[in-house]
């Protein structure tokens, strides 16, 4: 279970990205973290990877405060919680499999489980025989979903993503919300930040709504969705 408590995080700039913010995802639950740019969904995400730390408040994963973390706690806690990107951050100078392989090869896996671990990541984002390819020969879509696949290699309990359609098109933008919908199935707990709003009601999953720091919405599909195209149509 993901538990925000109050929590205020303010940057060394003076800027106040978050303001009182308590919220909680039950474990295996999907969520989008929907807000305009600057909103804070970020800094929400970052929070629960300990990128950044509060400035007030509490955050917890479980029982485990993340405030309180030791540089060795958080080395675990990132092989238990993988982060992506917008931008999947890949090694163009390594092939596919060397750029999914590489969070085990830090984790001294074994050579045999890191084989068996990264051809089936790779199955499972569509992209099984492509591990010796240069991901510089492959589309941006393909590119994303090594990212995800890199991220899901270690078989986390939960995914964070940070707008990670915000460089496709439709079609491939919607492809890859169901790859994580189906990790979700899996029982895995999935948190996207996205501004994508059309896409978001696509989806049959909670909506938090973020606006200047603030929590202004907290949604399940339906009543979003009736919003949503409530003010399309005005």
């Amino acid at each position: 279970m993901i538990r925000f408590t109050n929590v205020q995080k303010t940057y060394s700039n003076g800027h106040q990205a978050l303001h009182d913010v308590s919220l909680t995802l039950q474990t295996g639950e999907m969520a989008f973290l929907t807000g305009h740019s600057g909103a804070g969904k970020s800094t929400v995400l970052k929070l629960l990877i300990c990128l950044e730390k509060v400035s007030r408040g509490s955050v917890f994963i479980d029982n485990l405060n993340l405030s309180n973390l030791r540089a060795s706690q958080i080395a675990k806690l990132r092989r238990e919680v993988s982060f992506i990107f917008q931008d999947p951050q890949l090694l163009y100078e390594k092939t596919v499999f060397e750029n999914v392989a590489l969070p085990l090869v830090i984790a001294r896996f074994h050579p045999s489980e890191i084989q068996k671990r990264v051809r089936a990541a790779l199955s499972k984002v569509g992209l099984g025989g492509k591990e010796n390819w240069s991901p510089k020969s492959l589309s941006c879509g393909e590119q994303q979903r090594i990212g995800i696949a890199r991220a899901v290699v270690n078989a986390p309990r939960i995914i964070l993503a940070d707008e990670p359609t915000g460089n496709l098109d439709p079609d491939l933008a919607f492809d890859i919300m169901q790859l994580f919908a189906s990790f979700n199935k899996a029982g895995v707990t999935v948190l996207i930040a996205t501004h994508n709003l059309p896409l978001v009601a696509s989806f049959n999953h909670r909506i938090i709504t973020l606006k200047q720091g603030h929590i202004t919405g907290d949604t399940q599909h339906d009543e979003h969705r009736k919003r949503y195209y409530e003010t399309e149509t005005i």
